[in-house]
């Protein structure tokens, strides 16, 4: 429920910053999982995960009890950081309607276009997978090569 900055956290460490629809999303929960299965390795290669959705931030608790996640997950309830990013969209009548039946608090205007990105502590975004088809999502294989080919460029 507290207000953090996004740059402080990004200055701290190279990110793996994940925009996710919400933990009321299968697609997204698998996404989450997954992370939660190559954290180890990714904390290693020198990077931290930061994860943020338009979730109320009363909706965070449950979906990292579920997948035992141990890295930051964020509330942008508002959509002012995914409109600001330029992946947001309307949500639509018929997800809000499904949303207020999986999840309490506000229903958010928005929805982030899932989206990962990987930043340097500058803010760089040093790589970007964004696929409009919500059911689709970089395989953990993927991003552990891709963050292992970016530590060989330093």
């Amino acid at each position: 429920g507290n207000i953090v900055n996004l740059t402080k956290i990004i200055e701290q460490k190279p990110t793996v910053l994940v925009f996710y629809r919400g933990g009321w999303c299968p697609y997204c929960n698998l996404q989450l999982s997954g992370l939660v299965s190559i954290e180890d390795e990714i904390l290693r290669l020198g990077y931290q995960i930061v994860a943020i959705s338009p979730d109320d931030v009363k909706n965070l608790k449950p979906t990292i009890a579920k997948d035992s996640i141990k890295y930051k997950l964020y509330s942008d309830s508002d959509g002012n950081l995914i409109k600001k990013i330029g992946i947001a969209y309307k949500t639509p009548l018929v997800v809000k309607g499904y949303i207020a039946g999986k999840t309490k608090g506000n229903i958010t205007e928005v929805l982030p276009v899932p989206t990962l990105m990987v930043i340097d502590t500058k803010g760089e975004i040093l790589f970007e997978y964004i696929n409009p088809n919500y059911k689709k999502r970089i395989s953990s294989g993927m991003l552990l090569a891709v963050l292992k080919s970016l530590n060989e460029l330093k």
